[in-house]
Parts: structure tokens; sequence; C-alpha cells
């Protein structure tokens, strides 16, 4: 692959972890409180700790799963404690909407590298870039794929969203929540720095250049190859 958008694998089953980190290609890793309930995890900092021990070197993104400021800046500076190689994930507002500013200000400057997440608007990037200027590396994750499934076009805003973000340098752009492998292409096009990649997405990467007959042909094979196994007669 050729691509300068760094890829991170988003998932919280630890086997599936470990097989990525051998990949060269993973840059990072991410997860989230709804991965890892879909995972089975129940003690969060067993899992979170074990990850970290198995992958030490890579960007790990863990969320706080709180509600009320102080108590996310508490689980943050926790969670930020485990490893150098942590991102703390801290969502953009809280349930009741009000904006997580403030805090995501207080935690980057006081050296928490963050990770601000479920961002689905340009104001948003705007408003967050503004309070993780000038603070510890961190990165903007924009849920690109819910904004596509809104039947909005995402490109054109993950694209003003890279320039917002370029004026701060201790800054990445996540281009987060793809729904398909042409995500991973349009974020490399525009310039974005990170895209986030589900199990089910990576395992279609060796498709990519693929010939169009060759896979028409494949396409065809597998209806007729399925038909038979299903003994249909007429």
């Amino acid at each position: 692959m050729n691509f300068n958008v760094k890829i991170f694998a988003d998932g919280a089953d630890k086997a599936a972890m470990l097989e990525l980190y051998a990949k060269p290609w993973v840059s990072g890793f991410t997860t989230n409180p709804t991965l890892m309930r879909k995972a089975g995890i129940t003690d969060y900092e067993s899992f979170a700790r074990g990850v970290l021990s198995a992958i030490p070197d890579r960007p790990i993104s863990l969320e706080v799963f709180a509600d009320e400021f102080p108590e996310m800046e508490r689980q943050a500076r926790m969670i930020a404690s485990w490893g150098d190689n942590v991102y703390v994930k801290i969502p953009v507002t809280n349930t009741r909407r009000e904006p997580a500013l403030d805090l995501i200000c207080r935690l980057s400057h006081s050296g928490v590298k963050l990770n601000v997440t479920a961002l689905l608007t340009l104001a948003q990037v705007r408003d967050v870039s503004q309070a993780l200027g000038g603070g510890a590396p961190s990165c903007v994750s924009v849920f690109a794929g819910r904004i596509a499934d809104t039947g909005v076009d995402p490109v054109p805003m993950m694209a003003a969203a890279v320039e917002m973000v370029r004026m701060y340098p201790n800054m990445e752009l996540i281009w987060a929540s793809p729904r398909e492998l042409l995500n991973l292409v349009q974020a490399d096009r525009i310039g974005c720095h990170i895209i986030t990649v589900t199990g089910d997405i990576l395992k279609k990467l060796d498709l990519l250049g693929r010939d169009l007959d060759d896979y028409s042909l494949d396409t065809v094979r597998m209806f007729y190859t399925d038909a038979c196994k299903s003994g249909f007669t007429l």
C-alpha cells in the first residue's frame, strides 16, 4: 500500500489487535466503550493495561466513560498514566450537549494527549482545534461515516477540516467511522492524517487496484457456485 494517511485499527478484540500489531502498515489503535461492550469486556482497566503492555510503541486511544466533567477529568488523568502511547478519548460534549471545551483545553495544556471524539460539524472542529492548540499532541476525530449516513457527502467537510487543523502543528485529523474501503482512498486524497479502520474493511485491502473485469467474473462465479450448492432446480 502506498498511502500517506495513517491507518489506525479500530476494535476491542485483543487477539485481533495483536495480529494487526504485526502489520507494519497499522500505525495505531483506537477503541471505545461500545466496541468494548461488543467484545464482552467487563474489566476496563485490565483490558486496557493488557493491550498497552503488549503494544507499547504505537498510539492507542482509550475513552473515558463518565458524563460529568470532573469525573471525566479524573478518569482521563488515570488512563493517561498507564502509558506514554496513550491518547485519552474525550467526547466533544456530554449527554446533555454541554461542550467539553474547557476540560479539553485544561487536559491538553497540562500534557495529556487527547483524541477528541464524536465530532460531526465544522463548528465543532473549529472550537475543539482552538481548545487543543498549543497543547499536547492530540487528535480530532470527525465521524465522516455518520455524516454520510445522513445523506451528506463527507468529503468536502473533511477537506475543510484538514485546512482548519493545518494551523495547529500538535494536531492530527482522524477520518472516523468509515463505511467502505473507498473512504481510505478519499481520506488519503484530501490529506487527512489518520483513518480508523475496522476489521471488516481491513479484510478488503487486497481488493485495492483489482481489475474490474476479473472482479466481475469472480462475482458471476460466486452466484453460480452458491446456486449449485443450494441445489436449486426449476
